[in-house]
């Protein structure tokens, strides 16, 4: 849940990321607020791609503010860092500046400038 604007960007990636999974050109379902974890209280990321033939969710975006984007980048390192859902790939974007980030495993706590994942070959980028 957050203002109109966090929610119009969550609609806008499910929107466009949806006919991509239906369509099979990805292979991940776009899910928006979805429990990592059906089985207990887990992370809320505000959108999941979520592999249903391995149970597992390789990508994770958060969307936030300029005041929330420190707390969203630690969520997003140590939920890909604990390695318990399968998340390769998380990225978080800042309404407010229009700036993506991006963390695989594996990056060692640094992030990169890019909307651009290489599980899908996609720029998330082109669905805002």
């Amino acid at each position: 849940m957050g203002p109109r604007i966090h929610q119009r960007v969550i609609a806008q990636l499910i929107s466009g990321l949806s006919p991509l999974y239906h369509n099979a050109v990805i292979k991940l379902e776009p899910l928006p607020e979805t429990m990592l974890d059906e089985g207990r209280i887990s992370q809320v990321p505000d959108v999941s791609l979520y592999n249903n033939e391995t149970d597992q969710t390789p990508i994770v975006i958060e969307i936030c503010h300029t005041n929330g984007m420190k707390d969203d980048v630690l969520k997003v390192i140590e939920l890909i860092d604990a390695d318990r859902y399968g998340i390769r790939e998380g990225f978080i974007y800042n309404y407010k500046t229009q700036q993506w980030l991006r963390y695989r495993f594996g990056d060692n706590g640094v992030t990169e400038a890019l909307s651009y994942s290489e599980i899908l070959s996609l720029d998330l980028n082109q669905f805002l």
